[in-house]
């Protein structure tokens, strides 16, 4: 039976250089493809409707009903792949070539399509510059009144095995960051500021608590981060996380010198003022390059409708940054975890010093305290029961109660209750998958982690943890994506993800890599006891036993009580294995631990 001829879109993309990646390093370069390919290729592709129908071992041939659906995917991926590369050595970047042709093709029983509408494809994505489209003037044509893209003109361009020469655009979406004289060592130069993207990017600045009452700073507080919560559901949205867009708290604000810093387009401010029942609300929106309000409004209202306050104002900035929401995001947001006032006032009392840098055993008291009143609000209130499972498995890691040991059964016990009563919850779903990872599930990690990110893509606390659960599943090199992306969303609180990097690199043997970003971690945390623990396993594997054993030492300064055999002992690793090369680098370099 003779196929049936269409008229389609056909992407073409390959990696450049794949041989020279994968002779360098194989289990590497494949470990990094495939994470690419499950969390932004194949999930970009699906938003913008297109159809994989074929890959090859570092490539694949996408099909569209339009144009413009393929263009925006690609621009997509460029630039995620921009943002990915950023801070990576030139010969490790993976880099992709597009090339985007409007053509007849035949489609297959199978599937497959054929005809020179895929082979023209294929050939122009040879022409592409590394992180570039080449489009064919046909599907130029369909694009440049639809799309605010710069082309630069190829002419009729020779392509390998197609009898007519092809007018060709190339669409160079962004290039790489390269640093003057190559990449700078990390532990010597820090890395400069993200570079910001194509695509919308925001970063929510801490609300200014007007209500003249300090005590009221952790509702401020509160609402700025659940309208970061809400916009962080959006896809096609980049949204930095908390930590680092909080950071400029109390200080003298310039919005254009912080969006260079976080790498961002738009930046949104406020104020809150409370007074009684009633909440008055100021919010706007600034565009980082001009400096110019996207959009400013005041909201006066009671305080029960401080819920609908929050939808506005999220769906408002969706509006003047033009983001068109597929309808699950539309679903998603203003999906509040409870309708009781009360309750959500003392979850974000909780969740104030759950996020604070304080660790103490009167901050698990005050919190837990908090939590019962809310939960006793509100039964069904899922966030509440999270809250307590993240203060339990703080209590398990630090030995806060007497009974410590029995807190990581009851944070599983807890977060069983809240994954049950708010499923559409990221907090409900990351606190949930910290509780099986730090439990050795690694199964049921990876169902709620997955979850989590399915439900808030710009989530860096769930795509960090993706990343340690994934180094003490054993595989660590596939770890290595995710992390670099959380990096990307919190650059202002790296330093944490930092270590996790170097974990990564250490349980894949990669020593010097590790040893470097342990270094890196020291110079943003002087009094990081862990990174040294780990760089000292890292330099005894180099056959540095000298400097592991002044790194050691300067461990013990910091932390007398220290114990590296109590903290393997707690890491999760599924292979046990992997835990004994960490021990086998100490005994290496002499050191008793």
């Amino acid at each position: 039976m003779a196929g049936t001829r269409k008229l389609v879109a056909i992407l073409a993309a390959d990696v450049v250089g794949f041989s020279r990646l994968a002779s360098k390093d194989e289990d590497r370069t494949l470990a990094r493809l495939r994470a690419l390919r499950s969390d932004l290729i194949d999930p970009t592709v699906a938003i913008h409707n297109g159809r994989v129908f074929k890959r090859t071992g570092d490539g694949a041939l996408v099909e569209f009903r339009s144009v413009v659906d393929a263009v925006r995917c690609a621009i997509e991926v460029q630039n995620a792949m921009v943002e990915r590369n950023a801070g990576v050595p030139p010969e490790r970047r993976i880099e992709f070539r597009v090339g985007i042709h409007l053509g007849d093709v035949v489609e297959e029983a199978d599937g497959d399509l054929m005809g020179d509408g895929v082979n023209i494809a294929a050939r122009l994505e040879g022409v592409a510059k590394p992180g570039a489209i080449c489009l064919s003037e046909d599907a130029y044509r369909q694009v440049k009144a639809r799309l605010d893209i710069s082309v630069s003109d190829l002419g009729a361009t020779p392509l390998k095995n197609i009898a007519e020469p092809v007018h060709a655009y190339l669409l160079q979406v962004g290039l790489p960051a390269q640093a003057k004289g190559g990449a700078p060592a990390l532990a010597e130069k820090p890395a400069g500021p993200p570079a910001p993207l194509d695509r919308p990017s925001i970063a929510v600045l801490a609300f200014q608590n007007m209500s003249g009452d300090p005590e009221q700073e952790y509702f401020a507080d509160g609402i700025a981060e659940d309208v970061l919560t809400d916009l962080s559901k959006i896809g096609g949205l980049l949204v930095i996380a908390r930590n680092s867009s909080f950071a400029y708290k109390g200080k003298p604000v310039d919005i254009r010198a912080i969006a260079r810093e976080l790498g961002v387009r738009s930046v949104l401010e406020g104020s809150v003022r409370r007074a009684g029942n009633r909440v008055r609300i100021t919010a706007q929106l600034i565009d980082a390059e001009t400096g110019g309000h996207l959009w400013a409004d005041r909201f006066d209202r009671e305080i029960s409708d401080i819920f609908a306050v929050q939808d506005e104002v999220t769906q408002r900035i969706v509006d003047a940054l033009k983001i068109k929401l597929t309808p699950s995001e539309t679903a998603r947001l203003g999906a509040a975890g409870t309708a009781n006032g009360k309750a959500h006032d003392l979850f974000l009392l909780a969740r104030s010093l759950l996020f604070s840098s304080s660790r103490s055993r009167e901050m698990f008291a005050r919190v837990t305290a908090f939590l019962d009143r809310a939960i006793a609000e509100d039964s069904n209130y899922g966030e509440a029961f999270a809250g307590l499972a993240m203060a339990h498995a703080l209590n398990w890691q630090n030995h806060w109660t007497e009974d410590w040991s029995r807190s990581l059964e009851e944070s599983k016990r807890l977060a069983e209750l809240a994954t049950g009563k708010s499923p559409n919850s990221t907090f409900v779903r990351y606190v949930a998958s910290l509780a099986y990872i730090w439990s050795g599930d690694h199964d049921r990690f990876e169902s709620e982690i997955y979850a989590a990110l399915q439900l808030s893509p710009n989530d860096a606390p769930s795509l960090g943890t993706l990343g340690f659960g994934k180094t003490y599943g054993g595989e660590p090199l596939a770890a290595i994506p995710h992390i670099e992306q959380a990096i990307r969303l919190d650059p202002l609180f790296k330093q944490q993800y930092v270590h996790f990097l170097g974990t990564a690199y250490l349980v894949a043997g990669d020593f010097k890599a590790a040893s470097e970003q342990y270094r890196e971690r020291i110079r943003l945390n002087p009094k990081t006891d862990l990174s040294r623990a780990m760089l000292a396993v890292a330099l005894g594997h180099l056959g540095e036993a000298e400097e592991a054993r002044q790194v050691w030492r300067e461990l013990m300064e910091i932390n007398p009580k220290y114990s590296f055999s109590e903290h393997l002992a707690r890491l999760p690793f599924r292979d046990p294995a992997d835990g004994e090369r960490l021990a086998e680098g100490l005994r290496k370099a002499g050191i008793e631990a």
